[in-house]
């Protein structure tokens, strides 16, 4: 039987797992091995499956030893048929002809804050679930714990974005951003001058969720107003146990996301500013997440908000998670055309940029 390629199966594999929500130590094991056999000729690849010599190598252990050595004998690997047989259920028509109009994702992170890929590799993966774009948008300096990016950093990060979007795949392009803190006062946590080169903005609540409603609603409405911020992110903060079908494994990170109550604002006021100011409301496809809830989405919907159907993904597998967001846009009856995401990347860059 003609040969696989093992690393692709290995990188498969952790895709897939991603996508399960899979513990993060289970990921690092197949894209550990990946690296590990990337950076080794063919035949020296095979010589060590054929001597049992491959787990002597830093980053191969025994699963994905037998991984690549069922690939290099031509078969489907016995664990990379086991994840695509229990994938999971089919999306509704409605939900699979927005998922098949969206053709980007305007909120993902790289191991620059806090994902665990390089850029390279969430626009790669990007690429091949047909997007024509990914926004990436890592943290702000505020949040320590996420390494936000410092101004000085952020520079940095556009001039090697600018180099890579160089060396993609044509018809496909990586758009520069940022997923900016609000702060108490509503301010926007980075510099102006760098926000006006971004090609697109999201802002999020990530500090004072439990700020009181009128409190919490001056500082949205701030930030809203702001003509830097494009698309509001996960406008509850909330946090969810349950998942989506299809999700199975435990949570983000290795554990299971802990359960937290959504902040409280007046929607009404809040949907109105974004309509006003032409901001568009954040459908977050986490499973721990399914931000902001159904009835915030009808609310939205019937304001004459617009949307971004979204992952926050911090791996290449999440990239698909479009699906869940789809899933929940599609039962709150909003349409593709009210979606900016199934916009083409330069009618989205001219309307982030043309924004009042």
């Amino acid at each position: 039987m003609t040969a696989r390629d093992p690393v692709a199966d290995l990188r498969r594999i952790a895709f897939l797992l991603e996508r399960a929500n899979e513990a993060t130590y289970r990921v690092r094991a197949f894209r550990s091995a990946a690296k590990a056999l990337s950076a080794l000729p063919a035949k020296e690849v095979a010589q060590r499956a054929r001597t049992g010599k491959l787990t002597e190598l830093s980053g191969v252990g025994d699963v994905t030893a037998r991984c690549v050595a069922e690939s290099l004998a031509g078969e489907e690997p016995v664990y990379l048929r086991r994840l695509v047989a229990t994938e999971g259920t089919d999306l509704g028509a409605e939900a699979a002809a927005l998922r098949t109009a969206l053709r980007g994702d305007c909120h993902t992170h790289s191991d620059w804050s806090d994902g665990g890929s390089p850029i390279e590799e969430m626009a790669l993966a990007a690429a091949e679930l047909g997007h024509e774009y990914l926004v990436l948008t890592d943290h702000s300096p505020r949040l320590k714990v996420a390494r936000g990016l410092t101004a000085d950093r952020l520079r940095r990060q556009l001039d090697h974005v600018a180099a890579l979007n160089e060396a993609l795949p044509d018809g496909f392009r990586i758009l520069t951003g940022i997923e900016v803190d609000i702060l108490a006062d509503g301010s926007l946590d980075q510099d102006e001058d760098l926000l006006a080169r971004l090609d697109v903005v999201v802002g999020s609540v990530h500090s004072g969720l439990n700020d009181d409603r009128a409190k919490m609603t001056r500082r949205m409405l701030t930030a809203i107003a702001n003509p830097h911020l494009d698309i509001l992110g996960h406008c509850t903060g909330r946090m969810v146990t349950s998942r989506p079908a299809g999700v199975t494994g435990p949570g983000d990170r290795g554990h299971r996301a802990r359960s937290r109550a959504e902040s409280d604002f007046d929607a009404d006021a809040v949907f109105a500013a974004c309509v006003k100011h032409q901001v568009a409301v954040e459908i977050n496809s986490r499973p721990e997440r399914q931000d902001p809830p159904k009835r915030l989405i009808r609310r939205a919907m019937e304001a004459g908000c617009v949307f971004a159907v979204n992952t926050d993904a911090h791996a290449p597998g999440q990239l698909d998670w479009q699906r869940f967001g789809c899933e929940r846009a599609a039962r709150c009856g909003v349409p593709a055309d009210r979606v900016v995401n199934t916009w083409a990347a330069d009618d989205l860059v001219a309307w982030a940029r043309g924004r009042p």
